[in-house]
């Protein structure tokens, strides 16, 4: 088994096509079907599950897509690690990011790192799937570093550190029955319409789990993937919500009630794979990450 016969495995798994595999690593498609069998032959069991209309993973092929990803990063760890030598700090870094995130500059710090690690490509994704999503695709190795809402552990095969962290607050329209209170506890917000991000998302997990563990049932009535338009449709009268208190962009007619009596708190990490040595241009951008996140308040 040679690099390149992983190499063609992967670009096959991820764009689930040997066409466009082909075209992505510009050889002729013959050449990497002949790879890919000879690969099934040595492994002894088939990577692919093929029709004439779909290429679909088997569950081997599954198994050997993190390995053959690990085993790539860490060749190409090995060339960075010349190079850095040699030439600079070169390679790719895939970078995973919340929708609407706002407490970190990445503007500035991408252009920063541009300006001093010019022959460093950054792929930036900003993923709809929150923070469970984020931390599968940092498991397995479709990202090199993401930040995300981790209000508890990380995951096995994750490695994070804590940036920032707020806490969460009730908004409400003034027509309200909660309008005007100071503050309120969960037991005041049972069987109330939510509108709240989709399950997965950082805040989703740490509110549905305050509920859970007070045994109180919750309503999410609308889910909406970016945290940032959450207040919209409380502005709207699609029911009330538990956001974090930053960057709150609320209409004149949408206040915030602080939360009593449980520990809600808002926490955005810096996330790395706990399997993966960070290549040359990855520790050089986590080491510049901190000058661009805004103070916790």
């Amino acid at each position: 088994m040679e690099l390149r016969h992983l190499e063609y495995f992967v670009a096959v798994a991820e764009e689930l096509s040997f066409t466009r595999a082909s075209h992505r690593l510009r050889v002729v498609q013959s050449g990497v079907s002949t790879v890919i069998r000879s690969l099934e032959r040595e492994l002894g069991a088939p990577l692919f599950d093929r029709t004439t209309r779909d290429v679909a993973l088997t569950d081997a092929g599954r198994a050997l897509l993190r390995e053959a990803r690990t085993t790539l990063d860490a060749a190409q760890a090995a060339r960075d690690a010349v190079r850095e030598v040699v030439a600079g700090v070169r390679g790719t870094i895939n970078l995973g990011t919340m929708t609407g995130l706002t407490l970190v500059d990445l503007p500035g710090l991408l252009g920063r790192y541009h300006a001093e690690h010019p022959e460093v490509t950054i792929r930036l994704r900003a993923a709809t799937s929150g923070t469970s999503g984020l931390a599968k695709s940092l498991v397995d190795g479709e990202l090199d570093v993401a930040f995300l809402a981790l209000n508890d552990f990380p995951p096995a095969g994750v490695t994070a550190r804590e940036l920032f962290v707020a806490p969460m607050v009730l908004v409400v329209r003034d027509d309200h029955p909660l309008a005007g209170r100071r503050n309120v506890r969960l037991t005041d917000l049972a069987h109330l319409e939510f509108v709240d991000t989709p399950p997965g998302w950082g805040n989703r997990v740490l509110v549905d789990r305050a509920f859970a563990t007070a045994g109180i049932e919750r309503r999410v009535t609308v889910e909406v993937a970016h945290l940032g338009v959450v207040p919209d449709y409380v502005h709207h009268g699609l029911g009330v919500a538990l956001v974090p208190d930053f960057d709150l962009v609320l209409a004149d007619d949408v206040h915030p009630i602080a939360v009593s009596g449980v520990d809600l708190r808002w926490t955005l990490s810096l996330a790395t794979s706990a399997t993966r040595r960070p290549s040359a241009a990855l520790r050089a951008l986590l080491a510049m990450v901190d000058q661009y996140v805004r103070p916790s308040p």
